[in-house]
């Protein structure tokens, strides 16, 4: 922490935990791309969390909805589609995403992030409201998947 007991991660690579809800800075770009897990929440607050993943060369997030969470996800590295749509078998919405693109997913909606390169895929999001319990990791989509089972 710095004299106003502000975390700061300019530089360098700090361990990556839950640093919420304390004020904190780091370089989301590097952090996104050195995050090895498919989800490691990097920061919770009251009204919004921040969660970096890492997807699978054909790997997806999978078909899924937030009713009453706003998301926002930024890729940093890798391509892949972004689909979404007002149900599950209808995701008329299809877009190509590389790292000049943010995606910007209203509650309610249904969404997939696929990744359709030779290397992960490398992403941050945004909720809004928090969505993971705060220091949510989780090493695999199936471990994932699991841990959702297990919250609902």
């Amino acid at each position: 922490m710095n004299q106003n007991g502000m975390r700061n991660f300019l530089s360098g690579m700090p361990q990556i935990t839950d640093y919420g809800p304390d004020p904190f800075v780091a370089n989301i770009n590097m952090l996104a791309k050195q995050n090895q897990n498919y989800r490691t929440v990097l920061w919770t607050g009251k009204d919004l969390q921040l969660a970096l993943m890492s997807i699978p060369p054909g790997g997806d997030i999978g078909v899924e909805i937030h009713p009453d969470e706003d998301q926002f996800i930024r890729v940093e590295d890798g391509v892949g589609v972004v689909q979404m749509g007002s149900s599950k078998d209808k995701l008329n919405f299809q877009r190509n995403v590389d790292s000049q693109y943010a995606i910007f997913i209203p509650a309610g909606t249904w969404h997939n992030l696929i990744n359709i390169g030779n290397k992960p895929l490398k992403v941050y999001t945004i909720y809004a409201p928090p969505h993971h319990p705060s220091g949510t990791v989780h090493t695999t989509k199936q471990a994932a998947q699991e841990a959702e089972e297990h919250e609902h």
